[in-house]
């Protein structure tokens, strides 16, 4: 920050009493007593309502818009008019600042509904990733939100943890790319981010939500660590939460080494660290390590955490309390208080006087977020099996008929993901109306092909109900074509089969849907199965069996559209997918950045190969790859250059993503067997061809060495480009010099150019 505004925030604070100090630690949840929408909300208790709250000023306000289905204009007005009084009810007349959850755009009523992260990632496709989260940033500007509780970096390890849809990738680098992006285009528009979860969320025992991490120091520097890295060191992300677990026995809420000697004092962030919802209070209540929360609040504050969310159950009375006793430095509260205060100037907050009229009018789904969100869906639709009978307007006639089938047929909020508005709060609110243009699949498909389509669910989501199957599957065998969308619901807490607390045991799809398909397949009409899922299936039995497979990741509000364009024709696939297709729950968890010994060999009579590897996606036109050319020697210090020609040679329009690998031979440690090094999502013409270069740093292939340095060694390097993690073209280079240590100000991850 600058000289100026530090010395203005350190003035403020110098003039505040405690309870004002406090005052700016802590949120507060104007609904927080209404539906639950974060873990164990019901069971916290604490008295006061929003005169009480405010009466010595106020850090943050939880979710104004976010937690009921309020009129944007009528809660601009209550917000503005709340503001005011801050400013001219309290003695110092501070603004509070004002969170939303944004992961999947603004999650407020009738507010547009993007992809779900997982898509994201399946475009390849950081720009479109930056526009989309620029938009969604502007809409929250114009509305008065500061904050937005995304992205979430959290780099996926196993598939039946719940959380996986609200994650970008198995890849780092492809979470820290594309996490970047977010930052980048939320922060142009004014709205901080905040990055989420640090670190180690997704990691959990057996996808467990909240279980211990079992994980050493070298993984979590070489896998977990660098998206955060990025996001803080190259994105300028002004917001980080810490994650609700423990790492060996320590949760992170009370982990200052990672807190403030990691994220502050070596990668120099100087933003604010909010905790996750009631985190702090589960020093106490969960993890077991306070006996009460005064002394939760004394751990989480001396360890690095500078507000507590949503509400102050721990940072005020508790916190006041263990002040009083000696038991806490007044230190670490003006310590936090000051970074609150400079993130409010810095947002410009503390010159705002909220006098002028509350916005009006303000178009939350306007015509170009339809467009942004088009086309991430367009681009995240990832075909993984096709016997030619895609697309369909070439492949079975001019007319065929369709009969749409499954529980995810006819049903809108199949398109979203956990923490869309319409799965976060409307599924409690039965009767509201949505507020948005979201078509069904079904709809999007008599759009596509009119008169042609007949519909049938056969099952739910996930339950025991069989009184649909006899009429889907004698609508298979009368149509030319099924188009079987199956997948999940998602869900909070158990009430779905993906989503925040909503883990799973199998990798089965839920319910009844295996017996469909197999009497559906059974009939003899070609078969057609959209996967409409927040995780990945373990579905290669499918792939073997059907027509034709895609895999969509909830794909928001334009998803349908999306969907039928690709099954038409009018759209050419060109997602590939950000996490591997598994095999079984049993081989899980399973990662394509595994040691050699971390796959199929000799000495285990089971496999973990999986049924499509990380990368994958096919096109309706075909792409070749030649004249693979690599530094045939590079110091450890410095880039490698990589080129490869790729070709359109297909009929058709197509875009493509590739991908560069690389394998280092020899190292003191285990090292992974493949590692994306930098991708390019491409689109080229009929006989269409482009060369593309990429400069990579070496510092892209650091590690933790036996001393747990972060090193680039010396020695033998593989190097090939495909469409996805196997091997198509390929050369290698030499890395010589001596080991390479790096400093810890030097840019681990900083992104792979390429032309």
């Amino acid at each position: 920050m600058a000289d100026t505004a530090g010395r203005r925030a350190a003035t403020l604070l110098a003039q505040m009493t405690l309870d004002e100090k406090l005052a700016q630690i802590v949120g507060f949840w104007q609904d927080e007593e209404g539906d639950v929408v974060a873990p164990l909300q019901g069971e916290i208790r604490h008295g006061g309502g929003i005169a009480e709250a405010t009466v010595n000023g106020l850090g943050h306000l939880t979710r104004a818009y976010g937690t009921s289905p309020y009129d944007a204009d009528e809660r601009a007005a209550w917000l503005w008019e709340f503001q005011r009084s801050l400013v001219k009810g309290t003695r110092l007349g501070i603004p509070a600042l004002v969170h939303e959850e944004c992961l999947t755009g603004l999650a407020a009523w009738k507010a547009a509904t993007f992809p779900t992260p997982l898509a994201w990632g399946a475009t390849f496709d950081p720009d479109a990733v930056e526009a989309m989260a620029a938009a969604v940033g502007e809409s929250m500007h114009a509305l008065g939100v500061h904050q937005g509780l995304a992205p979430v970096l959290d780099v996926i390890r196993d598939p039946r943890w719940g959380r996986v849809d609200e994650c970008i990738s198995e890849d780092p680098y492809v979470v820290g790319t594309v996490g970047c992006a977010f930052v980048r285009g939320l922060q142009s528009a004014g709205v901080h981010a905040t990055l989420k979860h640090f670190v180690g969320y997704s990691a959990s025992r057996a996808g467990r939500n909240f279980g211990p991490v079992s994980m050493g120091r070298r993984e979590l520097a070489d896998i977990m660590l660098p998206p955060f890295e990025m996001a803080v060191k190259d994105a300028g992300a002004r917001s980080v939460m810490h994650a609700y677990v423990e790492i060996d026995g320590l949760p992170v809420a009370a982990d200052g080494d990672l807190l403030t000697g990691l994220l502050r004092d070596r990668w120099g962030f100087d933003g604010v660290v909010v905790a996750d919802y009631f985190g702090v209070a589960f020093l106490h209540l969960l993890h077991g390590i306070a006996a009460d929360l005064g002394e939760a609040a004394a751990l989480a504050l001396l360890a690095g955490i500078d507000v507590e969310l949503p509400t102050g159950d721990a940072y005020l009375e508790p916190l006041k309390a263990a002040l009083a006793s000696g038991a806490v430095d007044i230190a670490l509260v003006d310590r936090s208080a000051l970074r609150v205060l400079r993130q409010k100037e810095e947002l410009g907050l503390l010159d705002e006087t909220f006098e002028g009229p509350s916005p009006t009018g303000i178009d939350l789904d306007s015509p170009l977020h339809r467009a942004l969100a088009r086309r991430l869906a367009e681009e995240s639709v990832v075909l993984l099996a096709n016997d030619g009978t895609l697309p369909l307007a070439a492949g079975v006639g001019a007319s065929p008929s369709i009969a749409a089938i499954g529980p995810n047929a006819d049903r809108f909020a199949a398109m979203f993901g956990c923490y869309s508005f319409a799965n976060h709060v409307l599924v409690h609110r039965p009767g509201v109306d949505l507020g948005l243009e979201v078509p069904t699949l079904a709809e999007a498909l008599e759009a596509e092909f009119p008169g042609r389509v007949t519909v049938a669910r056969g099952c739910d989501v996930d339950s025991a109900d069989e009184s649909g199957l006899a009429e889907a599957v004698a609508a298979a065998a009368a149509a030319d074509i099924a188009i079987l969308a199956m997948g999940d619901h998602a869900g909070l807490f158990g009430q779905g089969t993906v989503g925040e607390g909503c883990d799973r045991d199998n990798l089965e799809l839920p319910g009844l849907q295996r017996r469909l398909i197999d009497e559906v397949l059974a009939t003899g009409t070609p078969v057609i199965l959209v996967l409409l899922t927040g995780r990945p299936y373990a579905v290669g039995w499918a792939l073997e069996r059907c027509a034709a497979v895609l895999q969509v990741f909830f794909p928001g509000e334009e998803g349908a559209g999306a969907i039928a364009g690709v099954l038409s024709g009018r759209v050419n696939p060109s997602g590939h997918l950000p996490v591997s297709m598994p095999r079984s729950a049993g081989a899980q968890p399973y990662s394509y950045l595994h040691p050699l010994l971390g796959g199929d060999s000799d000495v285990t009579n089971l496999s973990s190969v999986p049924t499509r590897p990380f990368g994958y996606g096919l096109s309706y036109t075909r792409f070749d790859y030649s004249g693979f050319a690599a530094d045939e020697g590079v110091p450890t210090d410095g880039s490698i250059t990589a080129a490869v020609t790729v070709a359109n040679t297909g009929d058709r329009r197509g875009a493509t993503v590739v991908q560069l690998y690389g394998r280092v031979h020899r190292a003191p440690v285990t090292r992974p067997i493949a590692q994306l090094l930098g991708y390019l999502r491409v689109e080229l013409d009929p006989g269409e061809s482009r060369r593309v270069e990429f400069s990579v740093p070496t510092t892209r292939l650091a590690f933790s060495d036996r001393d747990y340095r972060r090193v680039v060694h010396p020695g033998d390097l593989d190097l090939w480009v495909g469409n996805a993690a196997t091997r198509v073209v390929e050369g290698g280079t030499t890395l010589s010099g001596p080991v390479h240590e790096l400093r810890e100000d030097s840019p681990r991850w900083t992104e792979t150019t390429v032309s």
